[in-house]
């Protein structure tokens, strides 16, 4: 068997699931999880429509890697419509099965594990799929904390210049996974900065990009770039999904776009790596690219809810509302102690509500877990569930105001 797979570490759900193996939810209460980001949100009526119809000739041929014209043309068009930008659909775009499985492979594609000390810098905390895909290309990952005095940005500042040096690969993630964070233009000018001076790819994982809460859309990292002058985006490759933008996580669909040269070398690994979207998707995903409507539908609906729930926590925790995402990050009473682990426990016995730790979303290093004494609350389901579950939390904190005695 691949030696690095002795590397990889449980899935955080996975050892959520242990950590409530040993006690029982109240069963006076209906259960609510808060815990999986995955979307709730009805699936529009007219994706639905698009792939019934695809159905009849979609499978009758194996599919391109590269995706059909039109589909890359639709990505193109989104991109124009979201950002202001021109890119070339035959060269700067390519469809994927959803972002998870684009950024496993992408890492694959960009690390030469025989350079001595190969590197992938990562956020602290982060999507794990960011650890794993850069342990098993062979490379070593490197964390850097997000800080809570600055609205949880990332502190590139911290990280050496003898690790930049040795870096093939930084994952950024914009807005952010738990935090919610918008990374700022400077922030951004920062990076491709040291790109330039260390020879970095920058994968932009933007997948909660269409899920905000003020006016300004969130800045994206190909918008970024072109607002710098960098309009061949080199060494930059963003990251999008239809999962959170159009209630599809079931459909894996989403898309690459950047550095041509990037594109055409990924292009070839996924040929042999047998990741050809299905016809029937493509369909489907060219409907939902062509539409806003619903996607605006959807930023309201979370809108509403962010606005109701995230009242009733902030009189018990600290949290506030995020830039964007469907995540709450909220911090633990201090009487805690920091414990976000048997927070979310008691939590679960007590009042059948499920969060999930937020030291399970990080890594100690350099003698710190950042993500120590958090929770992280997806609020995916309804309204009315997410606010019910919000009022047992706060009812939970204010009967037991200091950690509950193992």
């Amino acid at each position: 068997m691949n030696p690095l797979l002795a590397k990889l570490q449980p899935y955080p759900f996975e050892r959520l699931k242990q950590l409530f193996s040993s006690v029982t939810p109240n069963p006076a209460l209906k259960p609510i999880s808060l815990g999986i980001g995955e979307p709730k949100h009805a699936t529009p009526v007219f994706i639905q429509e698009a792939l019934k119809a695809s159905v009849a000739t979609g499978l009758s041929a194996y599919p391109a890697t590269a995706g059909e014209p039109a589909l890359r043309q639709a990505c193109a068009a989104w991109l124009e419509s979201r950002y202001k930008l021109t890119l070339d659909a035959a060269t700067q775009i390519l469809p994927v099965n959803g972002s998870r499985e684009a950024l496993f492979a992408l890492t694959q594609t960009v690390i030469d594990p025989s350079r001595v000390g190969a590197t992938v810098v990562s956020p602290n905390p982060f999507y794990q799929i960011y650890e794993g895909a850069a342990l098993l290309s062979g490379a070593t990952p490197y964390y850097v904390p997000s800080d809570p005095a600055r609205n949880f940005a990332i502190d590139w500042d911290s990280v050496p210049a003898e690790v930049w040096a040795r870096t093939q690969l930084l994952f950024v993630c914009s807005p952010g996974n738990p935090t919610g964070a918008v990374m700022p233009l400077p922030e951004w000018q920062r990076l491709f900065a040291l790109s330039d001076q260390y020879g970095f790819v920058i994968a932009s994982d933007e997948c909660y990009s269409e899920i905000y809460f003020r006016e300004e859309a969130p800045l994206g990292g190909l918008e970024a770039a072109q607002q710098l002058g960098r309009t061949d985006f080199k060494r930059l490759i963003t990251f999008t999904s239809l999962s959170k933008r159009s209630n599809v996580p079931g459909l894996r669909s989403g898309f690459v776009a950047g550095d041509a040269a990037i594109i055409k070398a990924f292009l070839l690994y996924r040929t042999y790596h047998g990741s050809a979207m299905s016809p029937v998707v493509q369909a489907a995903s060219i409907a939902a690219w062509g539409d806003e409507g619903h996607v605006v539908d959807n930023r309201n609906l979370y809108r509403t809810k962010f606005a109701q729930v995230t009242p009733v926590l902030a009189e018990v925790l600290d949290v506030k509302l995020p830039d964007a995402s469907f995540y709450l990050w909220a911090g633990v009473p201090e009487a805690w102690q920091a414990d976000d682990a048997a927070f979310a426990q008691a939590l679960f016995q007590a009042e059948s509500v499920t969060v999930l730790p937020g030291s399970y979303l990080a890594r100690e290093f350099n003698g710190k877990n950042p993500g120590q004494g958090r929770i992280r609350m997806a609020l995916v389901a309804d309204t009315s569930e997410c606010l019910e579950a919000a009022h047992r939390i706060a009812r939970f904190v204010r009967a037991h105001p200091s950690k509950v005695p193992a």
